[in-house]
Parts: structure tokens; sequence; C-alpha cells
């Protein structure tokens, strides 16, 4: 198993990608450090199932943007479990405005979400994986950190900004064999329970011919796509990469 005697934080773990990432974690050996804001059933069914594969659980409910939560947080699964060696930053919202109609209160909401909160994941994990000389930090990116689209400057530039931040964390921390990559996805078949945050598509469904003509693969990615291109980066096979993103897409950006 790839990840036997690793134990795992992941955010935005109830449902989605983030709950296929922690199965496919489980399956592969790692304890696991799950959390998400407030929805508990949800986040505990998935725990039992992650159990069920033989391994650690132990969950964690609260805001990643906050700060001294994220610290709490930390803690508390560094006591419950005894260490992180991998960190999975997967929360975000995406909701799309034209730039002239976004709020203070609005942008300060998605960078606070989708790029403050790796910054304060990764402080708080950093120490110990550079005491052990070893560790993985995957965040979860996506279209917004391969391309600009209308409508999306909050995304954009946090998602832009996540990436740099994975840059700079990967060069600062390579010496302690700290790693720090990036996964992309696309359009991936995932529940949106927001879809005021798909304007793109109105009406239309993501499967639809008009939709997966844009994609050379012709098919929408599914949640085990993503969650095996972290796995990828979790594990020692990408002992030597850091720095570095890998757009899970079906060929729609090639650059």
């Amino acid at each position: 198993m790839r990840l036997e005697n690793k134990t795992a934080l992941i955010t935005g773990a109830s449902r989605n990608i983030g709950k296929e990432i922690a199965l496919t974690f489980a399956r592969e050996g790692a304890d696991l450090i799950l959390n998400t804001l407030t929805n508990n059933h949800e986040l505990e069914a998935v725990a039992a199932q992650c159990r069920e594969l033989g391994v650690k659980t132990h969950t964690v409910l609260g805001d990643v943007s906050d700060s001294p939560r994220v610290s709490a947080m930390v803690s508390e699964g560094i006591e419950a479990l005894g260490k992180i060696d991998i960190l999975v930053s997967n929360v975000a919202i995406r909701p799309h405005r034209p730039i002239l109609e976004v709020t203070d209160d609005e942008w300060h909401q998605v960078l606070g979400v989708n790029l403050d909160s790796a910054f304060y994941l990764c402080k708080a994990v950093l120490p110990g994986m550079i005491e052990r000389r070893s560790g993985s930090i995957v965040a979860l990116g996506g279209q917004a950190a391969i391309t600009g689209r209308p409508g999306t400057a909050t995304v954009t530039t946090a998602k832009t900004g996540l990436l740099g931040l994975i840059r700079a964390i990967a060069a600062e921390m390579a010496e302690y064999n700290v790693r720090a990559n990036m996964v992309n996805p696309g359009s991936t078949d995932t529940e949106r329970r927001s879809p005021e945050w798909y304007p793109e598509h109105p009406g239309e469904s993501r499967g639809a011919d008009d939709h997966l003509k844009e994609i050379p693969m012709h098919r929408q990615g599914t949640v085990e796509d993503i969650a095996n291109a972290v796995l990828f980066f979790a594990s020692d096979e990408s002992a030597y990469i850091t720095g570095d993103r890998l757009n899970v897409v079906g060929g729609k950006y090639i650059v």
C-alpha cells in the first residue's frame, strides 16, 4: 500500500472530490484527519467508510479560513493520530460575478476560503514535517489556475495565488524533503449544490454533447480521476517532483 504508516489531513472531505480522496487514501493505508465546515453527519459517514477499510480516522469541524481554528484543528489531529505527513488543501468556493459587481466582502471571502486557508494549513503542518524531514502538501486548484475567464476575477486571483504559494513553499521546503504540488481538476462529475457558481452551462447537463465537445477526451473527469492524481503527489511515486502542477482536464488545456 502506497500510504502505509502515513497520516493525512484532508479538508473539504465530506463529499465529492474530498470524499473520494479520503477513500482512496484509506485504501492505500493512510490514517486520516478529515475536515468539513459544519456538516458533521456527512463527514462522519465518510469517516465510517474509511474505518471499515481498516485505518484510523479522526474528524474535525471548522472554518479553514479562520487561522486560530486551523491551528486548533491541526493540534487536535496531531494529538489524536500523532503526526501529519500529508496535507490535502481541498476546500474552495467559486462564485461568478462581473468584476465591477464584486463587493469588498465577497473579494475577501473568496480569497479567505480559497487562498488564505492553504496558507494557514501549511503554516500549521510544516513544523512537524520539517522536524521529520518528510512531507507532501497537495493543493487543489482548478481551471481558474490555468486560464482566466469572464466573471471569475475572485476565483482566478485566488487560485493563481495558490499556485504561487505552492511554488514558494516547494522552493523553501525542498531542503527538508517536504514537497508541495497542485492538482487542477477540469470539469468533473460532482454533485453541485450551488448552480449559480456554474453559469457557463445554463440549463445544460454537464454531460451534454455541447459541453463535452470542448474536451478532447469527450468525457467529464470523475472524482476517481482527481483522487488518483492527488494520490500520486501524496505518495513516494512522485518523490522527485515538487513545485509542479498536474492538469487533470481531459486535454482541454494543452500547454
